[in-house]
């Protein structure tokens, strides 16, 4: 698996489908120590060995009891669609001149096409802010992959400030244009929702839409855990500035603490309640992770539709 600072190097380059191509092959070479091998393909049959088959393929503990040498032959799972919806409103830039959200939830779908493209699954790609930016269907085709690829290089180019967040607007128009029983993969931070029972009540009524026209989902919540979970900050006086709206707060870290967890964490309570209510899962993405965690929760999610 890629460490942290090789995804960072590779963002340098903005070549996601290097940095793709190495996640998910090193991921792969993990699977047989997991629980996750063989969830990309499954066992068909065995057949005779030919000159020129690949030596992996042999099964050497049919060679052992029959003295000849036979291949196991697989079957490709084909039948997934996938639309990934990225939230690129400007809180998805923190931190600023670092290694971000969006960054983070880009190099994630960019692993998971790399993925799905290898599984011969169908896949396309939704962006917005507080409307929808670009919508395209699901394919699987090498074309289509490069063509997102490039979108996604396009999206990281430069940060769209001051623009906010309308999940669930953007929602409820990707439950209708999406094809029926479609596994929608959703990364925000989700920070919209945050202190407003308004915006809470209308995001759920968006993922409720979702899931009566049949689609599955799956929410990375990406969050830059250390300071906008844990509030890890000096203890001195900062200014706090909403990246959406340019609002500016000016408190002492250490006079507000308390309070911030104690109401993050109710609210995140409450977000995965709901979700499990209406059997959603909802993942914690922290930008300071490597990719496995994405990779891991979308593979066990493919596992239970199968």
């Amino acid at each position: 698996m890629q460490s942290f600072t090789d995804h960072q190097d590779l963002q340098l380059n903005s070549n996601l489908e290097l940095l793709a191509r190495q996640v998910v092959e090193g991921f792969i070479t993990g699977l047989h120590k997991s629980p996750f091998h063989g969830f990309s393909v499954e066992f068909a049959e065995h057949r005779a060995y030919n000159l020129g088959d690949s030596v992996k393929n042999i099964d050497w503990k049919l060679y052992a009891r029959t003295e000849k040498l036979y291949t196991r032959r697989y079957e490709e799972e084909t039948n997934l669609r996938c639309q990934f919806v990225i939230d690129m409103s400007s809180s998805m830039y923190f931190p600023v001149k670092e290694y971000n959200k969006l960054t983070f939830a880009v190099q994630s779908v960019a692993a998971l096409i790399y993925l799905l493209k290898k599984q011969r699954d169908a896949f396309g790609l939704t962006l917005f802010t507080d409307q929808l930016l670009l919508n395209t269907p699901a394919r699987s085709t090498t074309a289509h992959q490069k063509f997102l690829y490039s979108k996604l290089e396009e999206a990281l180019q430069a940060p769209d400030l001051n623009k906010p967040t309308n999940l669930h607007r953007v929602l409820h128009q990707v439950a209708e244009l999406i094809h029926k029983r479609t596994l929608v993969i959703i990364f925000s931070d989700l920070l919209n929702t945050v202190n407003d029972e308004e915006q809470v009540n209308a995001f759920f009524a968006s993922l409720q839409h979702l899931k009566f026209n049949k689609h599955e989902v799956i929410i990375f919540n990406v969050t830059e855990k250390a300071r906008e979970v844990d509030f890890k900050f000096e203890n001195r006086p900062h200014q706090f500035i909403d990246m959406e709206t340019g609002e500016i707060v000016k408190a002492n870290t250490g006079n507000i603490r308390e309070a911030y967890l104690e109401a993050y964490q109710g609210y995140r309570k409450m977000i995965a309640l709901k979700c499990a209510q209406y059997k959603i899962d909802l993942v914690d993405a922290d930008i300071k992770a490597d990719f496995s965690g994405v990779l891991s929760a979308y593979l066990i999610k493919r596992q239970r539709m199968s």
